[in-house]
């Protein structure tokens, strides 16, 4: 099974990135000649290659849960979650520049509640992010009543959360809701009885990959 894909392999956010690049490039290749167009168009690759967003497959059942973003495990650990003030399992995913910043949802759920935090623009590997940084969190409700909060987080050079959904809203599993650009985070609070399936360092992929299992 694969995700809804309503849009093209590179991100609707990324196109006017894209255009600029690709007709500066362009402009000074036909004014100063092509070799001082040359940064440009590497330029243009990395915008490319930043807002590349394929679409992904999505295994196992409603129980498992999905990563939410590409990037490496950075934190598996047993806390609060701020947002619903409970107890909960929290495993949190670091994007770099060169990961898909597409952000996709973990589980099947209608959307609770969604609060926006403005705040600093620390690294966003360093656990102090989810609490001090630009965030925006999610909460969403599983058809058997268990919740889960996906957060957004901005990083030392993300400027820029868009997330899609509002309240009442309904999520499926691996749909795509928001996108935050130029590297960043994503915290996932889970019930804490759910099973973590992947460890510190792991490799992720938005979708593809199963961080827990909920009980």
């Amino acid at each position: 099974m694969s995700s809804a894909y309503p849009h093209p392999i590179i991100a609707r956010e990324g196109w006017p990135f894209l255009a600029v690049s690709v007709l500066a490039a362009v402009a000074v290749g036909a004014l100063a000649g092509w070799g001082w167009s040359a940064p440009l168009w590497i330029w243009t690759v990395f915008v490319l290659q930043f807002f590349r967003d394929p679409a992904r497959p999505i295994p196992g059942t409603a129980k498992d849960v999905l990563s939410p973003a590409d990037g490496r495990i950075v934190a598996i650990q047993k806390t609060r979650d701020p947002y619903l003030d409970r107890e909960a399992l929290k495993i949190s995913v670091f994007m770099n520049v060169f990961n898909v910043h597409s952000n996709r949802s973990p589980v099947d759920g209608e959307v609770k509640g969604r609060w926006y935090h403005a705040g600093s623009f620390l690294n966003a590997a360093l656990d102090k992010a989810s609490l001090e940084n630009e965030r925006n969190a999610v909460w969403l409700r599983m058809p058997d009543g268990q919740d889960v909060t996906c957060v957004q987080v901005a990083g030392l050079i993300a400027r820029r959360i868009l997330c899609y959904v509002k309240d009442g809203d309904r999520l499926a599993r691996g749909q795509r809701y928001g996108f935050i650009r130029f590297g960043s985070r994503v915290d996932v609070y889970l019930p804490p009885a759910s099973q973590p399936k992947v460890t510190i360092g792991d490799k992720v992929s938005a979708s593809a990959t199963i961080l827990a299992e909920l009980k």
